[in-house]
């Protein structure tokens, strides 16, 4: 799968990025990994560290696969722990890519905008390139922009639902009013058609964990979710035909021909 897509100065050849939590094993982790074809996988800072044993193993096994690292600011519930965490990860990962996450609700997980909002101009300007996660309100999406965000990652759903995409209307509305900026549906994708789906609203990519790490064959759902992106891609690129409300032949009439039978 290739691609011109430019992300963060990186160029990549998958619009498809991979969780690596809740795996069955590190070595089904790889092998999906691997499978979904991804460039980019995100990892937590809190669940693990290279500077301690387990987690230094853990980080040898992430750079066998090739891919290159996001680390997330996953747990954080105040912009003060984000941006500590942030710190911790540019050190530990020698990355200044962040992956911002302030979770300001408990029971779905919805990000703090006003938190993440402070924390994603204090990263800037400390040298981050800031992916914030983040609903899809418009006005949020706007001033994160204005803060100097060239990525932004809304979700699609709350983390680990898998209801897809809950509100399609206004993930096309941003697409239409930030063109020129990279948008990455994050969060609640269940099925590689809710992938296909936000690839074909015209976002540049998905981030997806849940979905493929808790299939009962993780291996086989990374694959599925790899041609999933590229279909749905490849569909916004050739043009999606619109809805109609009336019915129209695909045979036209004119030039069809008939017989007229005599008494």
């Amino acid at each position: 799968m290739t691609t011109d897509w430019n992300i963060a100065g990186y160029n990549i050849n998958s619009r498809l990025l991979i969780g690596t939590a809740l795996y069955p094993s590190p070595d089904i982790m790889c092998q999906s990994i691997t499978a979904s074809g991804s460039d980019i996988a995100t990892v937590s800072l809190r669940r693990q560290s290279p500077d301690k044993n387990a987690g230094n193993e853990f980080w040898q096994l992430l750079k066998s696969t090739g891919v290159k690292l996001l680390p997330n600011t996953a747990g954080c519930r105040s912009a003060a722990e984000a941006i500590h965490t942030a710190q911790m990860a540019r050190e530990l990962f020698d990355t200044h890519w962040i992956k911002l996450e302030v979770i300001g609700d408990e029971y779905n997980l919805q990000p703090d905008a006003f938190a993440l909002l402070e924390a994603t101009k204090e990263l800037i300007a400390q040298g981050f390139h800031v992916f914030p996660f983040c609903t899809d309100d418009l006005i949020l999406c706007e001033k994160l922009v204005i803060a100097g965000c060239d990525i932004l990652m809304p979700w699609g759903a709350p983390i680990g639902t898998g209801k897809g995409l809950i509100n399609p209307y206004a993930l096309k509305v941003l697409r239409e009013r930030l063109p020129n900026i990279n948008l990455i549906v994050d969060a609640g994708l269940g099925s590689p058609s809710h992938a296909a789906q936000a690839m074909e609203l015209g976002y540049d990519a998905v981030l997806l964990n849940t979905a493929i790490a808790s299939a009962v064959n993780p291996v086989m759902m990374a694959k599925a979710f790899r041609h999933a992106v590229i279909g749905g891609h490849q569909a916004f690129l050739a043009g999606i035909m619109p809805e109609r409300a009336l019915a129209k032949p695909s045979t036209p009439i004119i030039g069809k021909p008939f017989w007229h039978q005599s008494n």
